[in-house]
């Protein structure tokens, strides 16, 4: 992998590439967002039809549009979607009419506390139409007549998601989300999308343990068709980790699992704790991104959510404000490095037995103890051996050594690692 910040360079570079596209729960411009990202991972990318039944939901019709705007008297475009997907509500039904101001503004969503951003707005499940502008800029319009064009189509077409599987050690799978429905927001979630293509990329050069499978699905109802069409294989799915929100300049934040004591809301606990990073740990709440879909209690997956700030917890989220100025090579890059930190825990974190139990082996005629001569952390590895040795009873996990010990957990799986070559301890 490359160095962090030629990483983050390249991240931040994707994010720019991806903002101008429109995007929306279904459409062509969440497969050209694939299109893209399968240029940095092999996708597997799925066309589920509208009308297919996926638990309690129904995949929609789809949505795509080519031009929309509201023209004043003299034919200039006041709000061009050309210039900002943002400035068309979500899944606007066709129109092309011509109304007065007064009539206008019942279909026209701005943000007065924020007058020069344009706010994100969507109507999937209810037919209307509408545009979204700054508020400086429906000040400025005089009354009068409007053109209003909205040049899209809603029709029977298919809901589009992608899996890019990174194959481990062993068939147990961990679930790597991140949502791409949202238009021109950089934070929420292009970053997300971001960070999650380069911890692919990241994890494919070795050869972990779990088979780790990353989901680029719309939100909500993109996660729901993936649980309905995996529910005879969801078993195989032993962690999961939703991936949002990554790249603002905020404190990294997780959401914990429904469970609350899932090995990735421990995983998470532990090396955020360790890394010593500015962070925030929050309980599980029904509400947010998909990990309510995966933590729904008939699936009851342990699945927990990264970001930096939360969703709603900056004024810049669903708004213009956020673009790609907003999110960092930085904070992206940190984001990675926290995501490889916890899988590389997750994988290494397995139970041991002791196959000397009785008594305290000796580890001097085992040369363990010659192999730390001059190690600066001599002390600290001897110690990691006999803690090691001490819960390799087939109950505890490496994590769970390095929780009671308050040792790194590195040291610990290094010592592990030792013990295991010299057959004191077996997996």
């Amino acid at each position: 992998m490359a160095p962090v910040t030629a990483v983050g360079a390249q991240m931040h570079a994707l994010v720019e590439r991806l903002y101008p596209l429109c995007r929306s729960i279904t459409g062509d411009g969440v497969r050209a967002t694939l299109d893209i990202v399968g240029e940095y991972v092999p996708l597997q990318v799925h066309e589920v039809p509208t009308g297919t039944q996926v638990l309690d939901w129904t995949v929609p019709q789809e949505w795509n549009i080519r031009d929309a705007y509201v023209a004043d008297a003299a034919g200039n475009r006041v709000v061009d979607f050309a210039a900002s997907s943002l400035h068309v509500l979500g899944y606007s039904v066709p129109v092309s009419a011509t109304m007065p101001l007064a009539e206008l503004r019942a279909h026209l969503h701005t943000l007065p506390d924020h007058p020069s951003w344009v706010p994100y707005r969507t109507s999937y499940y209810t037919p209307q139409w509408g545009f979204c502008l700054a508020q400086e800029t429906l000040d400025a319009l005089p009354d009068g007549e409007y053109e209003v064009r909205v040049d899209s189509t809603l029709a029977d077409g298919h809901l589009t998601y992608a899996e890019h599987v990174v194959p481990g050690q062993v068939a147990d799978e961990v679930i790597v989300s991140c949502h791409v429905c949202h238009p021109s927001l950089a934070n929420d979630n292009l970053a997300g999308i971001a960070v999650a293509t380069f911890l692919a990329r990241a994890l494919a050069e070795r050869t972990p343990y779990y088979t780790y499978r990353f989901l680029f699905a719309p939100g909500t109802i993109g996660a729901i068709t993936w649980l309905a069409r995996n529910a005879e294989r969801v078993d195989q799915v032993k962690h999961g980790l939703v991936l949002a929100c990554a790249g603002d300049p905020g404190q990294l934040t997780y959401k914990q699992s429904r469970r609350g004591d899932a090995e990735i809301d421990r995983v998470m606990r532990h090396v955020l704790r360790s890394c010593e990073r500015p962070h925030q740990i929050n309980e599980f709440t029904p509400y947010g991104y998909d990990e309510r879909q995966f933590c729904s209690p008939g699936f009851d997956l342990g699945v927990g959510s990264l970001s930096r700030t939360p969703y709603a917890g900056y004024p810049e989220y669903h708004t213009s404000a956020d673009n790609p100025d907003f999110v960092s090579p930085e904070a992206m890059a940190d984001t990675l490095a926290v995501c490889r930190e916890a899988f590389g825990v997750l994988d290494r974190n397995r139970r041991y037995l002791n196959l000397s139990p009785y008594g305290e082996p000796q580890l001097g005629r085992r040369g363990l103890y010659d192999s730390l001569g001059g190690r600066s952390d001599a002390k600290q590895a001897q110690m990691a051996m006999l803690w090691v040795l001490s819960l390799s009873d087939g109950e505890h996990g490496l994590l769970d050594v390095a929780e009671r010990s308050g040792l790194p957990f590195d040291t610990v799986a290094a010592a592990a690692d030792a013990l295991c070559g010299a057959g004191l301890i077996k997996a």
